[in-house]
């Protein structure tokens, strides 16, 4: 088997374990995963759960602050993540001391991830019924009841359907941090890969990237059916 693999993909059994290896860059692309999704996930819920309750139609609603939250959201989310990676970099070294590496690369990826999935989230609970809020509202109960017994309760399977492809896009960014050199397995397909000409590398790389998305989406998916039914 051994000898099999080393005739197919040569370069990608050479370079499997290591400081700079598959191994390290699989790891570095799940630790920037995870602490994106954790931290950005966590404000960008609050943003998205702010811009639908300080709305017009909200229950508490404050037309000020709905637009600044507003406008913070569309403007960080108009930026293209590559020009983030290099806007932020005197944030970075101030936050983390460092620009490069998963570590560094957190920031920006915080940055860019919290807006998009704030906008999610507000799309997602301004569908939940009108009524529902309004029986809530009737029966006395008060804005952080409504947002957890009612607004996060009631858009929970949708909630998870938006984080999965929240957490896909941010794989997504991870991989193209890498290529300025935060690591992970989007920096090990463009400097090892493409930029050497070692296909094999590529092509692995790739492969293990799309692993982690059907894995994420399959327990993503697997999840929200479950909330489903309940």
């Amino acid at each position: 088997m051994l000898n099999f693999l080393n005739q197919v993909m040569p370069n990608v059994v050479e370079n499997w374990s290591g400081d700079t290896g598959m191994v390290t860059g699989i790891w570095q692309t799940l630790y920037m995963t995870f602490w994106t999704t954790l931290i950005g996930g966590l404000i960008g819920l609050a943003l998205g759960v702010a811009l639908v309750i300080y709305d017009e139609q909200g229950i508490m609603a404050n037309k000020a602050v709905y637009s600044i939250l507003d406008k913070f959201v569309n403007v960080f989310r108009s930026i293209p993540f590559i020009i983030l990676l290099s806007v932020v970099f005197p944030i970075t070294q101030f936050i983390v001391g460092t620009t490069i590496g998963p570590k560094g690369a957190l920031v920006p990826l915080i940055i860019g991830t919290a807006p998009f999935y704030a906008r999610q989230v507000q799309n997602t609970l301004v569908q939940i019924d009108p009524g529902v809020i309004e029986s809530a509202e009737a029966l006395g109960y008060g804005p952080w009841t409504i947002i957890t017994k009612v607004y996060l309760r009631e858009g929970l399977p949708d909630l998870i359907r938006t984080s999965v492809l929240t957490i896909i896009s941010i794989i997504g960014l991870t991989a193209m941090a890498g290529a300025v050199g935060a690591g992970g397995l989007g920096y090990i397909a463009v400097s090892k890969g493409y930029q050497r000409y070692q296909n094999d590398i590529t092509i692995v790389a790739t492969l293990l990237i799309l692993v982690i998305v059907f894995i994420i989406q399959g327990l993503g998916d697997l999840w929200a059916k479950k909330i489903d039914h309940r």
